[in-house]
């Protein structure tokens, strides 16, 4: 099943363990984990369900395309992490 895990200096924030969950698009795992874990939704995506722009979701080493539906294919042993983008200067 596909995986996920998020930094650290998201989960300090929010409730957001890793998981495994059977899904075959980056919205349907997200869509499932948001259900269980409903405080991380806010942190990752915005009103209208799309990435923030703070954030970075990478799937087998490889940012997502689709950061507004989220269409992005998953395979059964697909690794998502999410980041969240940091900045300074």
């Amino acid at each position: 099943m596909p995986s996920i895990e998020f930094t650290p200096n998201l989960t300090r924030h929010v409730d957001c363990p890793p998981a495994e969950l059977a899904a075959g698009t980056v919205e349907e795992f997200l869509a499932q984990y948001f259900s269980r874990w409903p405080g991380a939704r806010g942190y990752v995506l915005d009103d209208q369900g799309s990435v923030r722009h703070h954030v970075k979701i990478i799937v087998d080493g490889r940012n997502i395309r689709d950061r507004d539906r989220l269409s992005d294919p998953l395979e059964p042993s697909s690794r998502i992490h999410v980041f969240q983008a940091l900045s300074g200067g």
